[in-house]
């Protein structure tokens, strides 16, 4: 049976097509037929996808050196993936983003959740950052480009290319400005805070927009507060506590530049009186101040995933168990405990219970206030829960 216009691959006899049809949006390659001819089509080209009997599943991004082999693109029998098709999926992603926000700081795309598998887009304002994690995706970035600039006016657009996903593709690893210039750190402002965000030398895009709910939920305790952040990178929590109140604030990482950043933001909104830098080991330093005495009405602990993977899951409960033992003693009787994991191998109950048992061993008792995800702009796949991949707890301790 033939689907045109692209070539087609099916699945192995062995394989269900039913979890594909019910949504799940990747087929890996060990469940296809990988003939002479299928490896043969080249890198990000779009198949159709069908079962043994011949009968059309869906449109996928096809690349037969990944893991991932298939990543649907549609599901639309005859469907032509062009810069039309793309136009449509990114005007759907930004009428969403323009309900959600009054101001143009947000993840635009959110890869395989918007429908565009393995692509991140982040908006700062006027500029947009990409990161195309497959191999389609970079084929087509020139569309990507044109349309960014045509229909959403965005005068610049900077292709970051750091990241494990795309050695896993086969992708280059050349970050580069596609158009427009890029002048220095970008201030964004959100949560009545202002951030700078380093999109060239940053940590992945220069922002992490997805804590913005938790910052906002952590900042309605701070009035009044001293706070300390540790993992701080560029002072999300802490300057969003002070922008609603806080006494103090003080933001610890290993950075140097990250708090340079924080710092920057820090003076840019006048709360730099209020505000000092901490850099170091964070574990290392925290100990440091639980020596010194050092109490605080509201400690936000928000590491680096500790558990990319399933193999590290076990190394990752313990490390985020000890960021709670540590976080507890520097929390004041009848302050709040903030405490964060973005790693995808942790589920929520995991971490609730590594982080209960860290507080336990501290010695004190807490009660569950919020738990937290990623904001709106960062929506999880239906049929891939390891998406919602972000999860923040707050505490009151005794």
């Amino acid at each position: 049976m033939t689907h045109e216009p692209y070539p087609t691959i099916r699945l192995l006899p062995k394989v269900s097509p039913q979890k594909l049809r019910f949504g799940f949006p990747w087929v890996y390659s060990n469940e296809l037929v990988m003939d002479r001819r299928s490896r043969k089509i080249p890198p990000g080209s779009f198949v159709n996808l069908t079962d043994t009997t011949g009968a059309f599943i869906g449109i996928c991004a096809f690349n037969a050196n990944s893991k991932i082999t298939a990543r649907f693109v549609d599901r639309i029998e005859g469907q032509t993936i062009d810069q039309n098709w793309l136009r449509q999926k990114l005007q759907t992603a930004l009428s969403l983003r323009e309900r959600l926000y009054d101001a143009p700081y947000y993840r635009l795309v959110h890869a395989e959740a918007d429908g565009l598998p393995g692509v991140i887009i982040d908006r700062f304002g006027d500029t947009c950052v990409i990161q195309p994690n497959a191999y389609w995706a970079e084929n087509m970035l020139d569309d990507f480009t044109a349309i960014l600039t045509h229909d959403l006016n965005i005068k610049t657009v900077f292709k970051n290319a750091a990241g494990r996903a795309r050695k896993l593709e086969g992708l280059d690893d050349e970050n580069k400005v596609l158009t427009g210039a890029i002048d220095g750190p970008i201030a964004v402002p959100m949560n009545g805070a202002t951030f700078m965000a380093d999109i060239v030398g940053g940590q992945k895009t220069g922002l992490f927009f997805d804590q913005r709910p938790n910052h906002a939920f952590a900042a309605g305790l701070a009035k009044d507060a001293r706070v300390l952040d540790v993992f701080s990178h560029v002072g999300g929590f802490s300057l969003t506590c002070l922008a609603q109140g806080a006494a103090s604030a003080t933001a610890l990482d290993g950075s140097e530049a990250a708090l340079e950043l924080a710092q920057l933001g820090a003076n840019a909104m006048g709360v730099s009186d209020r505000f000092e830098t901490l850099r170091g080991d964070a574990f290392d330093k925290m100990k440091d101040l639980i020596d010194a005495g050092e109490k605080y009405d509201l400690v936000i602990c928000d590491p680096p995933s500790f558990a990319p993977n399933k193999p590290a899951l076990s190394a990752g409960l313990r490390a985020y168990e000890r960021v709670a033992r540590l976080g507890s003693q520097l929390v004041a009787k009848g302050g709040y405990l903030g405490l964060c994991s973005c790693s995808h191998a942790v589920d929520l109950q995991g971490f609730r219970e590594a982080c209960l048992t860290g507080i336990g061993k501290s010695g004190r008792s807490a009660q569950i206030l919020h738990t937290g995800f990623a904001g709106a702009d960062h929506p999880t796949h239906a049929s891939l829960g390891e998406t919602a991949y972000l999860k923040a707890m707050f505490f009151r301790l005794d």
